[in-house]
């Protein structure tokens, strides 16, 4: 198990730009898929930004395409989450998430119930 802690969130204003970082704890970060989620204030959880265990394969929900980049950095042990062009509707708790890969390091995962692992949350908040 990893211990993921968010960093990098804040108040800004609409068309500004954050990048979230997480830091995983221990020596297996490598085998790890890894996620951005957010959940708005009386919403749902929701996906944003996945990316495989190898870094070549990134998935992003429809709402943040071409302004959100995921990278990661396997040296780092750390994930990213590049957010450009802010709207106050990506106003929400961001939330790093990452899950245990043995063999494939190929594939996104944008479901919720497929990671085990998560961090505390960044609030993100865009006013307008």
């Amino acid at each position: 198990q990893v211990q993921l802690v968010e960093s990098g969130g804040g108040l800004v204003q609409a068309g500004d730009s954050l990048r979230l970082s997480c830091a995983v704890s221990g020596r297996t970060f490598s085998r790890y898929a890894m996620a951005w989620f957010r959940q708005a204030p009386g919403k749902a959880r929701e996906s944003v930004a996945a990316i495989s265990r190898s870094g070549d394969s990134t998935s992003y929900t429809d709402s943040v395409k071409g302004r959100f980049t995921i990278s990661r950095d396997n040296g780092k042990n750390a994930v990213y989450l590049q957010m450009n062009s802010l709207k106050p509707e990506d106003t929400a708790r961001y939330y790093c998430a990452g899950r245990l890969m043995i063999f494939d390091m190929h594939n996104t995962y944008s479901s919720e119930g497929q990671y085990n692992d998560w961090g505390q949350g960044a609030q993100v908040t865009v006013s307008s």
